[in-house]
């Protein structure tokens, strides 16, 4: 199995930062590569539009509003992965400064490498990290 992830601080509470990310229809709050997030099946499913017209459907795993992470699977996506699990946990580090860790664990597709793929979601996770950071200015 390939891997990959990113952390980044956020110099605000982890509550602020996790009231912007936990809910798992957010991500077109933060995260400029998705434009539209339908949820479906009471929440549990999200319908993702891509800036490029892309669609990626997700299913919700795990949630922990206390703990400030969640875990979910990909249905459905452009991406050459299959076996995708996925988690975004925000972490406090003191009263003004949070981590935030995203990370996942896929198989390539026939044809791709797992660096390939680790490369693309690393560069994912990352640039979403920056996007979210750019939330809360210093």
């Amino acid at each position: 199995m390939a891997t990959a992830s990113s952390v980044i601080e956020i110099p605000v509470s982890a509550d602020q930062v996790w009231q912007l990310v936990g809910g798992f229809n957010a991500l077109p709050d933060w995260l400029p590569l998705i434009v539209k997030s339908e949820p479906s099946e009471g929440g549990r499913v999200r319908h993702l539009k891509t800036a490029d017209g892309g669609v990626v459907v997700e299913r919700l795993q795990s949630f922990d509003n206390v703990g400030r992470t969640y875990s979910y699977t990909i249905e459905e996506s452009p991406f050459p992965v299959s076996a995708y699990l996925a988690t975004l946990q925000v972490e406090a580090l003191s009263e003004s400064s949070a981590k935030v860790t995203w990370s996942g664990v896929f198989t390539p597709a026939t044809g791709n490498t797992e660096a390939a793929v680790e490369a693309l979601f690393a560069g994912v996770y990352s640039g979403g990290l920056e996007a979210l950071r750019a939330n809360f200015p210093a």
